[in-house]
């Protein structure tokens, strides 16, 4: 099975969508729980939603096949915490989001086999990822890296209450400019239909926080989206209709920030 799908567009845009795959190999699921097995904390769907912004607005799409629970792409490869003091989930998680184990006793991984899947499952995502913003930057001056993300809009074991139906995050604005920032703030002020916050609980996982290098031409903009905007949860299938009005908002905000970049040139 492939790693990833990577659709390569010619837009100073490329979309990471890290934990839409669900995909957890046999001899691994067989070590799990069985509600684990099913891999209840994708991020169901994003690649449906995202796939027609991607075509639309001639983006790259990167797309990996696997689910977090073998790897989570958007964890640094040391596991330091991202969110220090705060509940979350690791490189190789030994907890779902509801805080139940995801493996049967003693069938968690050790050291050796955490580095196995990143040079297995992370290194190759990311040689991607970087190869493919590389590419862009030859292209244009600037280019936007899109972080989508989406999440159960109640998860009592990362965070208090319902969470807001777009959270935007720039790593506090340090993985964008300030342009881009207001750009983006901008277009949600200027919606009414979906709830909003900037850098909330979400501020800009590892990929947002690494690759978002304003100095250096990329910036980078994750946007973790609450599922029910755009679905019946917790595990309801991809309706079109009910999305349609989801991937409006979505494309409006990166067409806001896309403007903000500036001395793009065409190659």
């Amino acid at each position: 099975m492939d790693l990833f799908s990577l659709r390569r567009g010619g837009a100073p845009l490329l979309i990471s969508v890290p934990h839409d795959g669900a995909h957890i190999p046999a001899e691994l699921a067989a070590r799990m729980t069985p509600e684990a097995r099913r891999a209840p904390d994708t991020d169901w769907w994003t690649s449906k939603l995202y796939g027609p912004i991607a075509e639309a607005l001639d983006a790259s799409l990167i797309v990996p096949t696997h689910s977090r629970y073998v790897v989570d792409l958007n964890r640094p490869p040391d596991d330091v915490s991202l969110y220090p003091g705060q509940n979350t989930t690791g490189l190789c998680p030994a907890v779902r989001f509801s805080g139940e184990p995801i493996y049967l006793d003693g069938q968690g991984p050790d050291a050796d086999e955490i580095a196995g899947r990143v040079e297995a499952y992370w290194h190759p995502y990311h040689e991607a990822l970087a190869a493919e913003l590389a590419r862009l930057r030859g292209l244009h001056d600037r280019v936007l890296l899109w972080e989508g993300h989406s999440i159960a809009s109640t998860v009592p074991f990362l965070f208090d209450g319902e969470l807001p139906e777009l959270n935007v995050g720039t790593a506090a604005g340090a993985s964008c400019r300030s342009a881009t920032e207001a750009a983006l703030r901008a277009s949600l002020e200027a919606q009414s239909r979906f709830s909003w916050v900037l850098n909330g609980r979400f501020k800009g996982g590892y990929i947002t926080r690494h690759y978002g290098r304003p100095d250096d031409g990329v910036e980078a903009v994750q946007l973790e989206t609450a599922q029910r905007a755009y679905m019946v949860e917790p595990e309801g299938g991809f309706e079109p209709e009910r999305a349609a009005p989801l991937q409006g908002q979505v494309r409006a905000l990166i067409e806001a920030a896309l403007g903000a970049l500036s001395g793009r040139r065409i190659g």
